[in-house]
């Protein structure tokens, strides 16, 4: 049993930073999951894929899985590299590059 302790990406349908703030602690797959015949659901009989753990630091998590005695790896946060500009910056006349519309 390994988990994952990692910092989420925010989703490309927010422009917000909305649940980036917190590490998450996630369980890896144990059995592979099946198909089932009847209705064509994926299933699985482990049950820790379904638990996902929020903490405030890295730190916590790590000392939350040594004091549990689970195998973890933990994954470092990249930082934003996105430049923050304003809307009336595409107008201004300080801009280096051509304006297309």
């Amino acid at each position: 049993m390994t988990a994952r302790i990692y910092k989420p990406a925010k989703t490309a349908m927010q422009s917000g930073s909305a649940n980036t703030k917190a590490w998450v602690l996630e369980f890896e797959l144990e059995e592979p999951r099946r198909v089932e015949p009847l209705m064509g659901w994926t299933s699985s009989g482990d049950m820790r894929q379904q638990l996902r753990l929020r903490f405030d630091t890295q730190a916590e998590a790590v000392a939350y899985c040594e004091r549990h005695g689970i195998a973890y790896q933990a994954f470092e946060a990249k930082p934003r590299s996105r430049r923050i500009m304003s809307y009336s910056d595409n107008f201004a006349f300080k801009r280096c590059d051509a304006w297309t519309h």
